[in-house]
């Protein structure tokens, strides 16, 4: 039985024409290394999406599994300082909580960056709103569809 949020999910995203198929895992999907073991696939295919707090504002990092997001490039980009995003942030900016943020679909548009590594994969694999459900997506696709600015994230 898929997760009420992954369920949820896919709802609010179909409302937007985007069909995605959210997957049920058995295990956890919380880690990127947890998610890669569960699907199948390289650490590389799974998408960590980040909050960053830029001010008033926000940034949402989509960042390949083993690379770890270097917060100066980020803030570089973002033309101000940034810094991690507390829980109590990511769940309410994102509707989600921490290991289960999807790169799309949150409750307000958030500035995107997506990490110049995913567009190299033919699929990539991200969280359908819950910590064991993801969804595989095409990386040049969800670029397109989060309007990221894709750039060097480490």
């Amino acid at each position: 039985m898929i997760d009420k949020r992954a369920v949820a999910f896919a709802g609010r995203l179909a409302e937007r024409g985007i069909v995605i198929e959210p997957v049920e895992m058995d295990a956890s999907t919380h880690t990127a290394q947890q998610a890669a073991a569960a699907i199948g696939c390289s650490v590389a295919a799974i998408v960590k999406s980040l909050l960053f707090v830029v001010g008033d504002d926000h940034i949402l990092v989509l960042a390949s599994g083993p690379n770890r997001v270097d917060v100066e490039l980020i803030a570089a980009e973002a033309g101000r300082p940034v810094e991690m995003a507390d829980a109590k942030t990511v769940k309410r900016v994102t509707g989600s909580s921490i290991g289960g943020v999807p790169p799309l679909g949150h409750p307000e548009p958030i500035v995107t960056f997506m990490d110049e590594t995913l567009l190299e994969l033919p699929e990539v694999w991200a969280a359908a709103a819950s910590s064991t459900t993801v969804f595989g997506i095409e990386p040049h696709v969800l670029a397109q569809l989060t309007s990221a600015t894709v750039i060097r994230v480490s």
